[in-house]
This record gives structure tokens, sequence and C-alpha cells, in this order.
């Protein structure tokens, strides 16, 4: 299993329709993928938004979300589970 971190801080003034962008467009764009497994958001109150998504195997592409709700572009980190 892979899971990758998709993190982007929102322009304050489209932090709602930036969330409401990754909730109702992004995440199921890649839901329908046959390795794509759950996703989860989360929002903090500093304006950034994460997205956790679990995949079997590499993940696909994640959309780019509109330029206009982003303070900066968004970044993204994979992880594999560690067994301890």
């Amino acid at each position: 299993m892979m899971v990758r971190m998709w993190e982007v801080r929102a322009d304050p003034e489209g932090f709602e329709e930036l969330l409401a962008w990754i909730c109702e467009y992004a995440v199921p764009n890649v839901e329908h993928h046959p390795s794509h497994l759950d996703s989860e958001v989360f929002s903090s109150t500093d304006d950034r938004i994460v997205w956790l998504s679990r995949w079997r195997g590499l993940p696909a592409p994640l959309p780019s979300p509109p330029a206009r709700l982003v303070a900066r572009p968004p970044h993204s980190w994979d992880f594999t589970p560690v067994e301890f």
C-alpha cells in the first residue's frame, strides 16, 4: 500500500471554494481508479487542506486545483507503511 499526502494552502478568500472543489471534484475524480483504496480530507485553521489517499501500488496523478483558489501550488509526498 502507498499513501499520498497532498497539501495546499488556499487563498484566504477562496478557502471554502477550494475545499468544495477537492471534496466534490478532485476526490471523486480518483475514486474510480482501480488501485484507489480510500481518501480523507483535512482542513486547518491557517487555510491549509491536506488530502490523504491510499493506493494499491503507485498512486494515480491527482488533479491540479484552480490557480485562483490557491496561495501556493500543492505539494505531495508518497509514503509506505512501516512495520515495527
